[in-house]
């Protein structure tokens, strides 16, 4: 289930934080952990994911390497929320039509000697401006020379929290709520007609698979099943946050040999599109 962002944020802040909200569930750590394993505080998540203050791109960055997701929709959603924040987003005002102050005429090339006065000043500014150049680097070359050349430790890498089922166990459990979809691998990939995104996802430490989808519409349906398993499990886009959102079907355990299938029914009624794997 995707979360909910809080009332009256204006759109993409909207997008934007429920996607890092969904990111960080699917971590499983608390704000304080949030805290330990990037450069930003336990306070400046809490209100980065309650739409408070516009995250940095950065904190961005960091938050879908914890979640072990590819950061370029993420990063995409934050252009759109900076932009609506910052107003660029907003259309320019309408020019006044106050008419320009007529310009004084242009004067009269100056006579030889004035221009040659004017070049010897030139000159000599330009040499003040390079004896400074050069004294502003031997100062910069003796900072750089004093500077310990030792290479910085290396930042502990974060720890991956623990599935919270195995195999039969997470049988039409959530892939992020489940945390296994922290570590996964990517079976096999599709784009529909519609110009919606499929993949079929696995997790060797749930022994579970999953699907899910962007880029779609309100009203399309994602359908999983697994050869010799019951119903098929499936997830719908019910609104527009969902529709710019990654969406995952509930698991369904998966062993070696086991074929995955993913269905696709758009909402224009059109046929359906399937694609499958084996692991």
């Amino acid at each position: 289930m995707t979360p909910t962002p809080p009332a009256g944020l204006p759109p993409e802040r909207a997008r934007l934080v429920c996607r890092l909200r969904e990111l960080k569930d699917g971590t499983g750590l608390s704000l304080a952990a949030l805290a330990d394993r990037t450069t930003f505080s336990k306070s400046s998540w809490e209100r980065y994911l309650n739409g408070k203050t516009l995250p940095p791109d950065q904190a961005v960055r960091e938050l879908c390497r914890l979640a072990g997701e590819p950061e370029g929709r993420c990063l995409a959603l934050w252009e759109l929320a900076e932009s609506e924040w910052s107003g660029r987003a907003a259309t320019p005002p309408a020019s006044t039509g106050t008419p320009r102050a007529p310009q004084p005429p242009r004067s009269p090339v100056a006579p030889r000697d004035e221009r040659a006065g004017g070049r010897g000043r030139f000159m000599a500014v330009l040499a003040s401006l390079c004896a400074l150049a050069a004294g502003g680097l031997s100062v910069a070359l003796v900072l750089l020379a004093g500077q310990s050349t030792e290479p910085r430790p290396a930042a502990p890498s974060p720890s991956v929290p623990a599935p919270r089922c195995r195999g039969s166990a997470c049988e039409g459990g959530s892939p992020m709520l489940m945390k296994c979809g922290t570590d996964p691998r990517t079976l096999a990939s599709h784009r529909t007609a519609t110009g919606a995104h499929l993949e079929l996802r696995y997790s060797a430490k749930c022994g579970a698979g999953w699907a899910r989808m962007w880029s779609t519409r309100i009203g399309d349906r994602l359908e999983l099943n697994a050869a010799g398993a019951g119903r098929p499990h499936s997830a719908e886009i019910t609104d527009g946050l969902a529709a710019q959102s990654y969406v995952y079907t509930p698991m369904t355990e998966a062993r070696s040999g086991t074929v995955l299938r993913a269905c696709f029914r758009p909402v224009t009624g059109a046929r359906g599109e399937c694609f499958e794997a084996r692991l």
